[in-house]
């Protein structure tokens, strides 16, 4: 069977080649065993895609498919595969495979796998008709969600879920965000849920961005480089650049917590990190954390909590053959909500 497929050939920055990604016809994946075969019927469009075109992030082999924000529908089971059954609506994630046999794994940190195995990097994946993965990497999708709505939710919305755990906050204590967009503004959402008494504060580079954030909530927005009337106990760092996390660790509370979600940064303005002041950014105990990949755990509690709330992520869609321009789009930082291309046949 052959399927439509967006097929990434090299590594280049795209200021070089903004249209890396070739529509082909390809032969269909057959699921191996203890794998299923998924109709893709959605796949949102993630800022590690470009991390993995430019080279931060290189894909393990070329051609590759990429996507790890997959929702579809079950067509086959392989051998062995017996979760699922024929027509059950399922989600991938980036977590695509892990060796449960090293020490991170035994103990229950399997996102630090060292034989670690990413979605739409380490194997083909959700930007095509078709995708193959093992059973043990598939989630439930809750009715509540279009497939649209659900893509951001596995990977935008997990990998919030999964920052704002670690910043350990407590109700009452304030939030900071930098950037709102894809993840961002899901963790605005899921932090207004679980702590009501707490404000939000968000810094972000464009005025929409800032506009959006005060609609869904937020008690202040402002640039990256201002200081916010109150100076967060937690931040959350959701860009892809070193000068918001510079300018956040001037907001940071004294024994705040300031985390980095990004798998990758942006080498264009390292030198920021050159204007680091101990007395001023670093000192009173503040901490750095970053977020690595994600557990499956992560990706479960989530969806749980985002369809009690329930958490509806702002989406703009793009039909598959238009991912250059979804791409092109979000590294211009045209970015509300997040961004899904809509897979048909």
């Amino acid at each position: 069977m052959l399927m439509k497929a967006m097929l990434l050939h090299r590594t280049g920055l795209l200021k070089e080649n903004p249209f890396p990604l070739v529509m082909v016809d390809m032969s269909a994946p057959i699921p191996a065993n203890g794998e299923i075969l998924i109709k893709v019927n959605a796949c949102g469009v993630c800022h590690t895609e470009l991390d993995e075109i430019e080279g931060r992030t290189p894909p393990s082999f070329f051609p590759v498919v990429l996507g790890h924000q997959v929702v579809g529908i079950i067509v086959e089971n392989g051998p062995n595969a017996h979760r699922f059954k024929e027509g059950d609506r399922v989600g991938v994630a980036w977590i695509n495979h892990t060796c449960g046999k090293c020490k991170f794994c035994k103990e229950g940190m399997e996102n630090l796998c060292i034989n670690f195995k990413a979605t739409g990097r380490d194997a083909n994946d959700g930007y095509a008709e078709y995708i193959a993965v093992h059973e043990d990497f598939v989630h439930y999708i809750p009715e509540i969600f279009s497939d649209a709505q659900a893509a951001p939710l596995l990977c935008a919305g997990a990998i919030g879920y999964r920052s704002l755990v670690l910043t350990k906050m407590q109700n009452g204590q304030s939030l900071g965000l930098t950037g709102f967009g894809a993840s961002a503004h899901l963790v605005m959402q899921i932090a207004k849920y679980q702590f009501p008494d707490s404000e939000v504060f968000v810094f972000a580079r464009s005025e929409k961005e800032r506009d959006f954030a005060m609609r869904l909530g937020a008690r202040w927005a402002g640039n990256i480089a201002e200081l916010a009337p109150v100076k967060p106990d937690c931040i959350i760092d959701t860009t892809p650049a070193w000068k918001p996390i510079v300018e956040a660790l001037k907001n940071l509370a004294p024994g705040g917590r300031l985390i980095i979600n990004a798998i990758r940064k942006e080498e264009t303005d390292k030198n920021e990190l050159l204007s680091l002041n101990y007395s001023e950014q670093l000192w009173m105990e503040k901490e750095i954390k970053s977020v690595a990949n994600i557990q499956r755990r992560d990706i479960e509690e989530f969806l749980d909590l985002a369809a009690k709330v329930p958490i509806i992520p702002e989406v703009e869609i793009y039909p598959l053959e238009k991912a250059n321009e979804a791409l092109l789009d979000l590294k211009r930082g045209n970015v509300r909500g997040a961004k899904v291309l809509l897979v048909k046949k």
